[in-house]
């Protein structure tokens, strides 16, 4: 580092652990370590640093007690003159014990640097054990001759007997919790092992073992992902170095430290697990794609590959990445987000848009073409029944012949009735006859001569027409280029000043975020907008999660993605193992694609963390719904300080937002609350955000409210006509019914409520009616408790 006035600058590093411990303790934390590492890194001799060296560690590092504020210590290691590490943070009167008592060591798989308050743990699971031992004999329970005389009690297989210590250790587990670990035997204890803020190889493998999954695929898609690449074999003594290696780190950037500090809710998006990692830097070849359930960071690792991506570039001015998504709200949310990663530099190289507004501004820039102006989905949608009116074919809904002519008809490039009769690849869509297709494409042709009369447009057509503009241009910027290659690669300025317009396609990467909900003709335009080779496209996404009727096999499109370019992300790290768990229930049995003809599943998905499970209600009507909702809200502001814009209820429609929200003003709850719209909550005030479950996507809660999960509501009753008249669609609407519930279910990070009223939802468990709590007896004066008292976060 260059010294300043004699002062020799210091780098100062926080480990993923210390992260999480000035999380775990709040805002105090953040400001006296923030406060601590400033003063230590301006100058590390200053007097007023009371740091206490404690002992050596290994070959070459040190560690030290130091005093960051009146109650918070912490433990330093020093492995090189002026570099520092923190380890972990304590407050209160023992924090000095505390520290001192800590293990640290290496890990051999990983290279990094994890501490373990062994005594600590091994102390509650012992208590634990103690409180929950069985006062039965367990089935299968052999007599022991020790207790020959008195009533017989037989010990729990522990959880991981199955594994020697060797296999636990070889697949990345600290071995100085090895005796802690040994002892439990029930789920309990389990989630009290994992409350403890262990080093997360640890923690990740203990929970995929836990899960079902097989040693060997541990070791595959965890333990070789963790293991580090600098050297052969970690050396556990060699702390210089695995102070030095990422994994160590919550930030390699000496200057991000501080404003990666105590970062609550934000902080799983600066430390990257070390498959994120990677994904967000690996050279693909050509096109990538990630996979993975709600949570597992697929956004996370979209924006990291961004900024990796644009540390690629040669200086400039110009915009060569492109990130989008599906609609405007996620799409300010991204670069709100890229901002926090790489500040105002990084986005003066990045187009962050929605692919909507992307394909309009296409559409407007090229000569000669006007669409119109486009309406919006429900006047789109409002079309259809016009047309159905004035035909007279009834038989035909608006959903479905919206959804034939987006993903059908224009996904095909149907121009002409004859095409659409030839067609046969009806992936995603219910099988139709020839007379079917024939009035079909009658209500068609009806719809866009109405838009051409009142010179409208849809945003299906303008993405229709982008993506074809874009296209033609590949396709004359190819022939340029080749054309150029022949004359022996001279410039052609001449040729390419004629023709209105410098060829060279609009980006050299494109990042896709959501990629599920994005239409063939989105895929079109952007595959058009950059040239095939590497790192050219990447796209993240979840088919699980897929709320509009999209199907689309990427490798048809000109992305190929199969084979080592595809991979998955099984780690949640927002959702609590007991939400995730109910929530993955609810898409069970279903097939989902993987936006390339094969299909993708959550084998293996798995939540690094635990809490509540979800509670359930039960009410006689809508009214008594609403009102128990709006007392469970009220409980938890009041008793438990959650704040209100922590908190959403999902609705069925519009019509049911509004009566809660009113229900939620009046007296006696006075609860403030605002509708999440297209474009999200722009009203920033501490309200309770409601909204139907399309809305709930891209989002997070602490708490969501799922109201009217009850029969004929989710799935819609309206579906049921299909049952028997049309199987294939039948399936599908309920398919997409378990997605938006699934999405809704996994916004929640530390509770989950479901409401209903009248008959619970097929969705839900068998058992919900039957454990449910009763929404009346909530509302009576001397009624029971909530159940939330241990919810408080």
């Amino acid at each position: 580092m260059s010294a300043t006035g004699g002062k020799v600058r210091t780098r100062v590093a926080v480990t993923p652990q210390a992260h999480e411990d000035i999380r775990r303790l709040g805002r105090g934390a953040k400001d006296v370590v923030g406060d601590f590492v400033h003063r230590l890194r301006a100058d590390r001799t200053n007097r007023a640093l009371r740091i206490t060296a404690l002992r050596a560690a290994g070959d070459n590092g040190k560690l030290s007690l130091a005093v960051l504020g009146e109650q918070h210590r912490g433990l330093l290691l020093e492995t090189e003159e002026n570099r520092f590490t923190l380890l972990a943070v304590r407050v209160g009167a023992r924090a000095h014990e505390e520290l001192a008592r800590l293990t640290m060591a290496i890990n051999t798989v990983s290279g990094a640097i994890e501490v373990v308050d062994q005594s600590e743990v091994s102390a509650n699971v012992v208590a634990l054990r103690e409180q929950t031992e069985p006062s039965e004999p367990f089935e299968n329970a052999a007599p022991s001759a020790a207790t020959a005389d008195t009533p017989t009690r037989a010990l729990r297989v522990p959880l991981f007997d199955g594994y020697t210590d060797a296999t636990l250790t070889d697949l990345g587990v600290v071995p100085s919790l090895l005796p802690a670990l040994r002892r439990i035997t029930t789920e309990a204890q389990f989630d009290a092992f994992l409350a403890h803020n262990l080093p997360e190889l640890t923690r990740d493998v203990l929970l995929a073992l836990h899960s079902g999954t097989g040693q060997a695929d541990v070791s595959r898609d965890i333990t070789e992902l963790w293991r580090a690449d600098d050297v052969p074999d970690v050396d556990p003594h060699d702390w210089a170095r695995a102070a030095r290696r990422p994994v160590s780190q919550v930030s390699t950037e000496d200057d991000a430290v501080l404003g990666a500090l105590g970062e609550s809710f934000e902080a799983w998006r600066l430390f990257l697990h070390p498959e994120q990692q990677r994904l967000a830097t690996t050279d693909f070849k050509g096109s990538a794609k990630v996979t993975g359930g709600p949570g597992t960071g697929k956004t996370v690792v979209a924006l990291h590959r961004v900024r990796h991506l644009v540390s690629l570039l040669p200086p400039g001015h110009n915009r060569p990445v492109l990130l989008t998504t599906y609609n405007t709200n996620l799409a300010e949310d991204l670069r709100h987000r890229l901002r926090q990663l790489g500040g105002e530099e990084l986005l003066r190289r990045v187009d962050v848009k929605s692919v909507d507004r992307l394909a309009r501004e296409v559409v407007q820039q090229a000569p000669a073409v006007d669409l119109g102006r486009p309406l919006d989905d429900e006047a789109a949608m409002n079309l259809w029944h016009t047309v159905r009116t004035e035909t007279g074919l009834f038989q035909y809904d608006a959903d479905f012949l919206d959804a034939e002519f987006k993903h059908v008809i224009l996904a095909q490039g149907c121009g002409s009735r004859q095409m659409y009769m030839r067609i046969s690849d009806r992936r995603g869509r219910p099988r139709i006859t020839r007379a079917e297709r024939a009035d079909v494409w009658a209500l068609v042709e009806a719809y866009r001569a109405h838009l051409s009369a009142s010179s409208r447009t849809t945003y299906a057509l303008i993405a229709d027409a982008a993506a074809s503009i874009e296209q033609r241009h590949a396709v004359r910027t190819e022939e340029q280029a080749r054309y150029k290659e022949e004359l022996g690669g001279r410039d052609l300025i001449h040729r390419e000043a004629s023709s209105g317009m410098w060829l060279k396609l609009r980006y050299r990467h494109v990042v896709v975020d959501e990629a599920q909900d994005l239409s063939v003709s989105h895929w079109r335009m952007l595959r058009a907008m950059v040239a095939k080779g590497p790192n050219d496209i990447f796209l993240v996404g979840d088919a699980h999660q897929r709320i509009y009727a999209h199907h689309v096999v990427l490798g048809r499109l000109g992305i190929e993605t199969r084979g080592r370019a595809a991979r998955r992300l099984t780690l949640n790290y927002r959702t609590t193992r007991q939400i995730l768990g109910s929530a993955g229930g609810l898409v069970t049995g279903e097939t989902f694609d993987d936006l390339d003809g094969g299909n993708d599943s959550l084998k293996g998905y798995r939540s690094v963390l635990t809490g509540l499970a979800p509670q359930f209600w039960r009410a006689p009507d809508w009214q008594t719904e609403m009102k128990a909702v709006a007392t469970l809200i009220k409980e938890r502001h009041d008793s438990y300080g959650t704040p209100y814009a922590a908190m959403a209820i999902s609705v069925p429609d519009g019509t049911a937002a509004a009566q809660i929200a009113n229900v939620l003003a009046r007296a006696p709850f006075h609860i403030p609350a605002v509708e999440l719209g297209k474009d999200g909550v722009r009203d920033d005030r501490d309200a309770v955000r409601i909204g139907t479950m399309y809305r709930f996507k891209g989002l997070e809660f602490q708490r969501v409210f799922l109201t009217s999960v009850s029969d004929g509501q989710i799935p819609h009753q309206r579906i049921e006509q299909y049952r028997l008249a049309n199987p294939d669609r039948h399936r599908q609407e309920e398919q997409r019914a378990r997605s938006l519930v699934f999405v809704a279910a996994t916004r929640a990070r530390d509770e989950l409520v479901i409401t209903w009223n009248g008959r619970p939802s097929r969705f839900l468990p068998e058992d919900a009616a039957r454990t449910a709590h009763n929404a009346t007896a909530l509302l009576s004066p001397d009624g029971p408790p909530s159940g939330s008292g241990s919810a408080a976060a």
